[in-house]
């Protein structure tokens, strides 16, 4: 019953998601399989852009996160609402600039203000990292639904290659529009499901309410209310919080794939909307940890202890067939909705960033399939990531962000400086990486800054190396005024 509820949920979906983006337009052109031709009112605007927030990371990653760790998850409930406020400033921002000059990727947003195309190029690159990172988080949550349903037989590879092709077969041929219809879909469903497992899960646990199973907790697992949580020497504390909120806000709307989200809206009225009740989606997130501390109060043990199995192993040992099979249907739509717009953001940045630069005068129609045969290797390393790591959709979600935070200071200077050049700007980016990742980096902000988001510190060094070079290094004076014009006409 679980395998057929879960195939019924899936296929259904897409088969209809597929119907609607035929129906509303086929994906011939790279604006219409890459920003939708630019027509999302605000009810798909709203489902397709949620569908970035409402993920496997949301819901399976912090259940798990709170079963682990306690009140560290709580740090999604601030990252929302953060993200929204400064998603109401800058989001217009991006779509005027993309509806201006025909903008398909977040690196031709970067070519055009900067004036540089090896600028993009470095962009595009480090985008399509970041995107590949955060498609394994979809891939390792599909793979695992798929080992659930079909059971012990299929291994860990077999189960993420085949969450891999789901994936590409899903979004390879109507592209954005397929994935808002099933992102409308997969939010009412988890919606349902997770309010219905809510208030059922006390009488799983012996508590009285849902409110009795936050303070039974509280009893049984002291301090898990509190920061630093269940195991203070992760170093999960009130700071760590802040400043992971704080990176993971002001990285949302910079992953490549959010600027062809904001591109497909039809209007900024759209947009703004969006930003002002998609705060609402943070609500969600107390349903969610009370089910991981449910998952606790139950003695669930997943697999392995892997805390991102926590919420389909406590469903399992505690519902019937038919609700695990909901939970793994609705799980697969979470994983599949956004991982298809990660794939499909990464392939347009190659195919229009990377590869035409290379030969300028290359049809639309060509680079569009060598955008969809992109696809194909991003996917492939997103399996060998999924099949490599043993980290929680949590850490997972966090060094993305971290990643993309690298391009952050490129796209807010873009808009509040008009001196930053593209030369500060990569030199910010180097800089940025180099004190994200190099051990010596790591240790010194271990010792200088203890329990800061790492990610937060290297996006401060990046900028001020930014101001710093583009003081020394300024842009022409006709990029200059040029960044000047459109500074004005985006404050107007």
């Amino acid at each position: 019953m679980t395998l057929a509820i879960t195939l019924a949920i899936v296929l259904g979906t897409m088969l209809g998601a597929l119907y609607y983006g035929h129906r509303q337009a086929r994906a011939h052109t790279m604006g219409e399989w890459a920003v939708g031709g630019r027509r999302f009112g605000s009810w798909i605007f709203w489902f397709v852009n949620a569908g970035e927030i409402y993920t496997t990371f949301a819901v399976l990653g912090i259940a798990g996160y709170a079963w682990a760790y306690g009140a560290p998850a709580y740090l999604a409930f601030t990252s929302v609402s953060l993200a929204s406020a400064l998603g109401y400033w800058l989001m217009p921002k991006i779509w005027a600039a993309g509806k201006r000059h025909d903008l398909v990727t977040q690196a031709d947003f970067f070519e055009r203000h900067y004036g540089s195309t090896w600028l993009a190029v470095v962009v595009a690159l480090a985008g399509i990292a970041a995107l590949v990172v955060y498609v394994q988080i979809q891939i390792t949550a599909l793979a695992m639904i798929v080992r659930l349903t079909v059971g012990p037989a299929i291994s860990p590879l077999e189960s993420a290659l085949v969450a891999a092709l789901v994936m590409l077969a899903f979004v390879y041929v109507a592209g954005l529009r397929s994935a808002a219809f099933a992102a409308g879909i997969k939010d009412v469903l988890m919606i349902v499901l997770v309010v219905a497992l809510s208030l059922t899960v006390a009488s799983k646990v012996g508590a009285s309410s849902m409110l009795d199973v936050y303070r039974l907790v509280q009893v049984e697992h002291p301090g898990i209310g509190d920061f630093p949580g269940l195991k203070p020497e992760a170093g999960l504390t009130s700071t760590w919080l802040v400043t992971a909120a704080l990176n993971v806000a002001l990285g949302t709307w910079i992953f490549p794939h959010m600027f062809q989200l904001i591109y497909s809206a039809g209007s900024i009225t759209a947009i703004r909307r969006n930003a002002v009740w998609q705060p609402l989606y943070s609500l969600s997130y107390f349903f969610i940890i009370l089910l991981g501390f449910g998952a606790l109060l139950a003695g669930t043990q997943p697999p392995g202890g892997d805390p991102n199995a926590v919420l389909l192993q406590f469903v399992t040992d505690e519902y019937p067939a038919w609700a695990v099979g909901l939970l793994a249907g609705t799980g697969c739509l979470l994983a599949l909705v956004p991982g298809s717009i990660l794939l499909l953001g990464a392939a347009s940045i190659f195919g229009r960033n990377v590869v035409l630069p290379l030969k300028r005068d290359l049809p639309d129609r060509t680079v569009l399939w060598t955008s969809r045969a992109a696809m194909l290797a991003f996917a492939a390393a997103a399996v060998w990531l999924s099949v490599t790591s043993n980290e929680s959709l949590v850490e997972i979600g966090l060094s993305a962000y971290a990643a993309i935070g690298m391009l952050a200071p490129g796209v807010f200077l873009a808009f509040l400086w008009p001196r930053a050049s593209a030369v500060g700007v990569f030199a910010g980016i180097v800089a940025g990486y180099c004190a994200l990742l190099l051990p010596p980096a790591e240790a010194l902000w271990a010792r200088l800054l203890p329990e800061w988001d790492t990610g937060l510190v290297a996006m401060g060094v990046n900028l001020a190396v930014a101001v710093v070079v583009s003081l020394l290094v300024p842009r022409t004076a006709a990029l200059r005024s040029a960044a000047e014009s459109r500074l004005g006409a985006a404050r107007s």
